[in-house]
């Protein structure tokens, strides 16, 4: 079944698989398999990790296997945030100046004027 994958966990999958002799979907599988057993696990505290991810919880009374599932789900959330920003839209309907580095690194002035 066809499912879209962010470009930098295919990256990532790309590179951790060929170091373990697989192929970017067969190390996405694996991931998933490991999740999936990881979250199924009696020794994890789904019910603790949902009231933390819901900001009903302590990130701190969790565990360090329930603490690095939050992580992965706040990474996830900010990648997905991010994605969906276009503050270049924004600030050019606002009239603001920003800057902004180039391909090269170097510090680029951007304005409305510059449509």
């Amino acid at each position: 079944m066809p499912t879209r994958i962010d470009g930098e966990l295919f990256a990532a999958a790309k590179s951790s698989g060929a170091v373990h002799s697989r192929s970017a979907a067969q190390q996405l599988a694996h991931w998933a398999r490991i999740g999936r057993e990881f979250e199924a696990s009696s020794r994890v505290a789904q019910r603790d990790v949902e009231a933390v991810l819901a900001g009903d919880g302590s990130y701190d009374a969790l565990q360090e296997r329930e603490q690095a599932i939050v992580r992965a789900s706040w990474d996830e959330q900010i990648a997905e945030r991010i994605s969906s920003l276009d503050l270049e839209r924004k600030f050019r309907a606002a009239g603001v100046t920003w800057v902004e580095a180039d391909d090269e690194g170097n510090l680029v002035r951007r304005g409305p004027a510059d449509a």
